[in-house]
């Protein structure tokens, strides 16, 4: 588990430095796919893109394929990497659950005035519909991606419609790439996603965020991150020790799990329905 609260500096670790790696690496690379899968065309000289200092060589389609080539080899490993580091460790926190879509539109209310926003895990339900969208666009990328590598290399000549199809479907899931990509630089720019911006860079956020934003996770996090570390002398024990006397900073209390339920409840009542009971079950 890498999630860790780091009380007296009032960070948590939301993710690891693998994770960080994972999402940087997907992020260039497939930045660099799609400039370069733009350069392929004849649009460098067109529209003087190769007067951009750094980008002479943006018409020459040989270097771009080179480039596009090197770029999908980082992408659809760290996409296979992905896939199948995390599903044996059993990770399903950005799997869609029953009603994200529902509450992304409670998410976006809110943003705009109109309700409160409902306590939240680790991830926001648009986050998880975002992360099944992008998974799909991504393997059709690669998919198609192949196809057209194996006729370019191996097999020159390939069936015209099997290749009209590959380029089609690739084409196609390219602008959807380019249109999640601006959609995700979107709701980064969203005030409330702000602190957010810091776990992309350091994979921490801070803790009195996500005690507000995020105290379903925190409920569960803190029931492991912090319980354990008492003894049951310590538990059972009202008095103070000198260590906590002296020390400069006091960390702030585990959030308090009957006050998110009544957050829970308060949502619940705005909607018409009880999430609460669900849980129980």
């Amino acid at each position: 588990m890498t999630e860790k609260i780091l009380a007296k500096k009032n960070l948590v670790v939301r993710h690891s430095a693998l994770e960080l790696i994972e999402h940087w690496a997907i992020a260039i690379s497939g930045l660099v796919l799609l400039f370069t899968g733009i350069f392929e065309l004849p649009v460098a000289k067109r529209y003087y893109i190769i007067t951009v200092p750094g980008l002479g060589w943006s018409a020459d389609f040989i270097t771009s394929l080179y480039l596009h080539y090197a770029a999908a080899l980082v992408f659809t490993a760290v996409g296979v990497f992905h896939l199948i580091y995390h599903g044996l460790l059993g990770e399903k926190g950005l799997m869609p659950q029953k009603g994200d879509f529902a509450k992304s539109i409670t998410v976006i209310k809110s943003f705009i005035g109109l309700g409160k926003e409902p306590p939240m895990h680790k991830y926001l339900p648009e986050q998880r519909l975002a992360y099944v969208g992008m998974a799909f666009i991504i393997l059709m990328l690669i998919l198609s991606g192949l196809v057209k590598t194996y006729k370019n290399i191996y097999a020159p000549d390939m069936s015209h419609t099997v290749l009209l199809w590959a380029t089609w479907i690739h084409n196609i899931f390219f602008t959807l790439f380019f249109l999640s990509f601006l959609a995700h630089m979107a709701a980064i720019a969203l005030r409330p996603n702000w602190p957010m911006v810091r776990g992309i860079f350091t994979g921490k956020v801070r803790l009195d965020y996500a005690r507000h934003r995020h105290a379903l996770w925190m409920i569960e996090l803190e029931k492991v991150d912090v319980v354990p570390e008492l003894k049951p002398a310590e538990s059972a024990s009202p008095a103070i020790s000198v260590a906590e006397e002296t020390a400069p900073e006091k960390p702030a209390p585990p959030i308090q799990e009957q006050e998110i339920r009544s957050m829970i409840e308060d949502s619940a009542k705005e909607e018409n329905t009880s999430p609460l009971k669900h849980q129980d079950e």
